[in-house]
């Protein structure tokens, strides 16, 4: 590759373009072959900006015949004919879809635009049937079989979270629309949907079970996204030009890339993946930035978290089966799979015996951005001041201001909305928890240690604070519980100045009642 300035392709989602335009391409091919070759139907899920579409595009293209633009690439070295099917292309990405009519328009649009190119049909015919016809039709005019390719298949799904009849009417119209791909089998040459999340049950993908979904197979854990290997053999230079710019050696540069942006694992035995769009960013910026969440966290997944009453310590390190995470019920009281397949969370580690996985944050990004943006949910703080109020609670931990501190927490507490508050135990918790976290960034902070299950130890240079919160209790009781469990000891030999915190947490006033300090 050399050690040139390769121009990057940040937002670009076209293969063809791409290609002619001389943007650095991290060669895919491969992969695109075996699936071609292998299989005729599939289904992959990823995080968004990790790219699905670039993908799709690359197999269209490769569908089309275009040759010329796989020159130097795997699929070159492979293939011989490159013949030119007919691909139809449905991009569910670029609407927002608030009520039914929009994505009727959107169906009926791409159908007229393919019933131009193959053949008009009877348009007053349901939407499934005009894209069967338009299957057909493609195939007869052509002589060879149709590719079908569809980019976030799951959009409205998505969007219509929370809204019990505009799933319904959104499930009714893509499970009419996508039933084609089923009964139009012998006109198909190979069909591919792509989204974030996978609906199951009685959703979209009950009748296509001719889908091979391969979003966990280890074969094809590296389809979309960047291992480490090709980090370093794609990229040398932009390495070189963002180890300068922040003053580090190439090593600690690399170290920082994979702490910040590796660590999405597809499969428990597979290598880590880096997100595209966060590691492509960085080296056009040279800062290391949140760059993922900078394109905005979807509301959906708070609103799962807090309509459930999800305990956030819980889910970001539950366990959870295959089966689980695999299929999203729109009915679901369960905002993990949702949460895990929206890329928030990733595979940490996997039990064979009892075959379940252990899930957790994938990178220091995806932590602290998401963490973060949970904040204005659960408080009354505004996400923009969040890094004011967390370095105010920093600048109070690491003097001493040990009242101040504290009585920054109960203000978390005292304007949040009686309706957003179902379960004020686990409200509480989950606020303690978000503080500590975002704290934990700035200084070392642990939530329910396993030394005795300590609620909260905060260690600062100089001191070291251990809490012990009670609901509907007394702040004293809590006080004498870590002196007497000796919660204190492991912490003494490690030269701050301990302060022990007893705290209440009353239902009545909904807040921190009493605290005392020693």
């Amino acid at each position: 590759m050399g050690n040139t300035l390769q121009r990057l392709p940040i937002g670009i989602q076209g293969f063809e373009s791409l290609r002619n335009d001389g943007y650095q391409y991290v060669d895919k091919t491969r992969q695109v072959y075996d699936l071609t070759h292998t299989n005729r139907y599939y289904f992959l899920s990823r995080p968004r900006r990790f790219g699905k579409s670039l993908l799709l595009s690359t197999i269209k293209c490769y569908y089309e015949g275009k040759r010329e633009l796989f020159d130097g690439l795997y699929i070159s070295t492979v293939e011989k004919e490159w013949k030119k099917h007919p691909v139809l292309y449905l991009d569910l990405n670029t609407n927002k879809y608030d009520n039914p009519e929009v994505l009727t328009q959107k169906l009926d649009d791409s159908l007229c635009e393919w019933e131009e190119i193959y053949g008009a049909t009877n348009r007053d015919l349901p939407l499934g049937m005009r894209f069967e016809k338009v299957i057909r039709n493609a195939h007869e005019k052509t002589g060879l079989r149709t590719v079908i390719l569809v980019d976030e298949y799951d959009k409205p799904m998505l969007q219509a979270i929370g809204n019990a009849e505009l799933q319904d009417a959104y499930r009714a119209t893509l499970k009419g629309f996508y039933g084609a791909l089923k009964s139009m089998d012998e006109h198909i040459q190979f069909a591919m949907l792509t989204g974030v999340t996978k609906f199951g049950k009685v959703s979209v993908f009950s009748d296509l079970n001719n889908l091979m979904d391969i979003s966990m197979d280890v074969e094809y854990y590296d389809i979309c996204g960047i291992t480490e290997q090709e980090l370093l053999e794609n990229f040398p230079a932009h390495i070189d030009r963002l180890a300068e710019a922040n003053k580090q050696s190439r090593d600690e540069c690399i170290v920082q890339l994979r702490s910040r942006y590796d660590g999405y694992h597809f499969h428990p035995r597979a290598a880590g993946v880096y997100n595209p769009f966060s590691v492509l960013n960085t080296f056009a910026k040279r800062e290391f930035g949140s760059y993922w969440f900078e394109t905005g966290t979807p509301t959906y997944l708070a609103y799962l978290l807090r309509t459930h009453n999800y305990n956030l310590e819980h889910m970001a390190t539950c366990q959870t089966s295959a089966k689980v995470l695999n299929s999203i019920d729109a009915n679901s009281t369960n905002p993990i799979p949702v949460i895990y397949q929206s890329g928030y969370l990733t595979i940490k580690g996997y039990d064979d015996r009892f075959q379940t996985y252990t899930l957790g944050f994938p990178n220091q990004e995806v932590e602290e951005g998401f963490v973060d943006y949970l904040m204005s949910y659960y408080t009354p703080i505004s996400e923009s001041d969040t890094a004011f109020n967390i370095q105010r609670f920093v600048e109070d931990v690491e003097a001493g201001r040990t009242e101040q501190f504290l009585e920054r927490l109960r203000s978390l507490f005292a304007d949040t909305p009686y309706e957003l508050v179902k379960d004020l135990e686990n409200h509480y918790q989950n606020v303690v928890w978000i503080v500590a976290k975002l704290m934990g960034f700035y200084v070392q902070a642990e939530y329910h240690t396993s030394r005795g299950r300590i609620d909260l130890v905060l260690k600062a240079p100089k001191y070291c604070y251990v809490m012990e919160f009670k609901l509907d209790g007394t702040a004293e009781e809590a006080l004498a519980q870590i002196k007497d469990r000796n919660y204190t000891l492991p912490f003494e030999l490690d030269g701050q100045q301990i302060v022990r915190v007893g705290l209440n947490f009353s239902k009545e006033h909904r807040n921190i009642e009493r605290y005392v300090v020693e």
